[in-house]
């Protein structure tokens, strides 16, 4: 919107724009006939203007301010429909509505009436929560006055605003005992490997807190649980008490609230606005996938909350109609480039971001509304694509991907890693971390993926290393451990196979060298589970057909 022209008198600050309010006494007196004078009188300072609004306005005014909560009206009597139509900046506003609407009734000089600010806080009160019965007072992170989405509704989540206010305290208070307990134990974390007394003590306690929990619902709670999802439905969070023990329950509320108020940083700064410019969910082939963050789609696109993608184009579309008369026409059945990986229905191909760029970059945006590190959208042209498909008779179907950089100085084999959520805890996702160090060792260098990783991308790499060292101490016959070695067999990066290390506790600081001790236990137990597992989700070395590319 245009900007107000500053007088000669305007801050320079640039926080705030001119404000073209006049004194009442002047208005009074009759000497708003005068521009020069109604020039002079206006005030410069947001909080000049505020204190004698405050201070002049008669009583009645003050009291019609009190009473008036409705959202302030546009001059054609209409509730605004945008933010742009609401110019509130403090609390005094609907002070100043009612002060503007008085002198009106007075006959006084509508050029003295004060004019409206500009909304700047992270909501507006035309806003209200979706949930049937809430008044939008409160939030499930105890740490803001209102709330205007369900992620934040102490309701909709059974609790009430002094209840959440009360729990955020809880957890304010356990973060930091938590942190000063890390940070005394991390004096020595070089030298003691062994885990701590307190979390020994803890780890215990936790053990005892699931034992203790119930092993069913009984009658009675059975029956409460069915009546109240009769009487609210889907608008009220089903009761978790007794259906698991309080320790997993208060580590979901934990975790509900740490989601909501990342909710709320994003909205504060204007990335999201919940409900009007988020997509909720996306049709994609026979699945229909809840979003987990924003992504940069057009508005128009955007703000219909949901999205129908083709699932091998991946061109996004409004309706379910303009899906289904646009795979009645597609000829793409599997991604574009080079497959260089296939065995039995698992295939991988190589697409290349600058040959293929409507399909990388549509790619791009597809992967943020289920990542949150993601920052690359559109810029696609240096880096490369393997997209992982399971086939069909229909097709080859979107599994995961990660990005590569052609040319990177830092040895990244991975900028970006995804597993569709519909392939998720499946093993699809070591697969992708696998074939990607697959390729460092056909390139023969040493790789590691691009920080910082997502939570669920960390877990899966700690996971991955992890099995990487107990198949290596497994078939390792000779008397000495090297890092160097592993890491030169493997393709893993040494500092993250020493971090992997010391979370196994098998690295141990003795006589000033660190040595390397093969826990017979853990591979063991690894070696379990990877008969019971099976040998259906792993890569095949001899299935890839791939050279490196050269002058990239």
């Amino acid at each position: 919107m245009p900007r107000r022209k500053r007088t000669a008198g305007s801050s320079s600050d640039g926080t705030a724009d001119s404000d073209d309010s006049a004194e009442p006494e002047k208005a009074d007196s009759g000497s708003h006939s005068d521009p020069t004078v109604r020039s002079s009188a206006r005030l410069t300072r947001t909080s000049l203007r505020l204190s004698q609004s405050s201070h002049d306005a008669p009583p009645d005014v003050k009291q019609v301010a009190e009473r008036d909560e409705s959202p302030p009206r546009t001059p054609t009597g209409n509730a605004p429909s945008s933010e742009s139509d609401i110019d509130i900046s403090s609390p005094n506003a609907s002070h100043d509505e009612g002060a503007a609407k008085d002198q009106k009734d007075s006959g006084s000089d509508p050029s003295h009436r004060p004019k409206r600010r500009r909304f700047h806080e992270s909501y507006n009160f035309n806003m209200k929560c979706p949930t049937p019965g809430c008044n939008s007072l409160g939030h499930l992170t105890g740490k803001h006055e209102r709330h205007f989405s369900i992620s934040g509704c102490p309701l909709y989540h059974n609790l009430s605003a002094d209840e959440c206010k009360v729990k955020a305290t809880e957890r304010d208070k356990q973060e930091e005992e938590r942190n000063q307990s890390q940070n005394e134990d991390n004096r020595h974390a070089t030298r003691h490997q062994a885990p701590t007394a307190r979390q020994v003590r803890y780890k215990e306690k936790v053990q005892e807190m699931r034992k203790r929990r119930d092993v069913g619902l009984t009658k009675e709670q059975k029956e409460k649980y069915m009546e109240h999802r009769q009487t609210h439905g889907t608008s009220r969070e089903p009761l978790l008490e007794n259906i698991t023990s309080e320790y997993d329950l208060e580590l979901f509320r934990k975790a509900q609230a740490r989601a909501s108020e990342d909710l709320e940083k994003l909205r504060m700064q204007g990335q999201i606005t919940e409900g009007s410019n988020m997509i909720k969910t996306i049709v994609f082939g026979r699945f229909e996938l809840d979003t987990w963050y924003h992504s940069p789609y057009p508005e128009e696109y955007a703000r219909l909350g949901r999205l129908y993608v083709c699932e091998f184009c991946l061109k996004y579309m409004k309706s379910q109609t303009i899906l289904r008369r646009h795979m009645a026409k597609c000829v793409w059945k599997h991604p574009p480039g080079d497959e260089v990986y296939r065995k039995g229905a698992i295939s991988v191909f190589e697409v290349d971001g600058k040959k293929n760029k409507i399909y990388c970059q549509n790619l791009c945006l597809l992967a943020k509304l289920f990542l949150d590190h993601k920052t690359l959208y559109y810029d696609v042209e240096p880096f490369l694509f393997y997209v992982m498909t399971e086939a069909d008779n229909t097709g080859c179907h979107l599994v995961g991907y990660f990005s590569k950089e052609k040319n990177s100085f830092l040895n990244y084999n991975v900028s970006c890693i995804l597993t569709m959520p519909q392939y998720m805890r499946q093993g699809y996702g070591k697969m992708l971390i696998d074939f990607s160090y697959l390729l460092s060792k056909v390139e023969e260098k040493v790789g590691s993926p691009e920080r910082p990783l997502s939570d669920l991308g960390l877990i899966s790499y700690r996971s991955y290393w992890k099995e990487v060292l107990l198949r290596y101490m497994y078939n390792f016959q000779g008397k000495e451990i090297s890092i160097k070695e592993i890491s030169q067999e493997t393709a893993v990066n040494p500092v993250d196979i020493v971090s992997t290390l010391q979370s196994l506790q098998m690295l141990k600081y003795w006589k000033g060298k660190h040595l390397v001790l093969k826990r017979q236990d853990l591979i063991d137990e690894w070696k379990a589970k990877e008969t019971k597992r099976g040998t259906n989700k792993t890569i095949d070395p001899g299935s890839l057909k791939w050279t490196p590319p050269k002058g990239t």
